[in-house]
């Protein structure tokens, strides 16, 4: 099993920034890969980006590329956004998978963002 715990959102105006943090424990040396969702009101969760456990690229949706870093420091993986927008108001969520294969089976609990004009 493993454990996911989200930190850092919080409310900001827009062009702001903020750090949110993904802390894992547990059986981590089985992950895969760790991406970042968010799902805001009336909307389905989306992905935001995703970097393999083992280091490498990252990977960005669309939706933010450009105004987002996803890095990993031991058991923490970060989701660094510039220059937000009100748009981006959402729950922000970490997820984990142990395989290439399949869906994500860990999530921690979300981090509420919102972003004021």
């Amino acid at each position: 099993q493993v454990q996911l715990v989200e930190s850092g959102g919080g409310l900001v105006q827009a062009g702001g920034s903020l750090r949110l943090s993904c802390a894992a424990s547990g059986r981590t040396f089985d992950l895969y890969r760790v991406a970042w969702f968010r799902q805001a009101p009336g909307k389905e969760r989306e992905v935001v980006g995703n970097i393999n456990w083992s280091g490498g690229s990252a990977y960005y949706a669309d939706s933010m590329k450009g105004r987002i870093t996803i890095s990993r420091a031991g058991n923490t993986v970060y989701l660094q956004m510039i220059t937000l927008k009100p748009e981006d108001t959402a729950e922000y969520y970490c997820a984990a998978k142990p395989s290439v294969i399949g869906g994500y089976d860990y999530w921690g609990q979300g981090t509420q963002v919102t972003v004021s004009s």
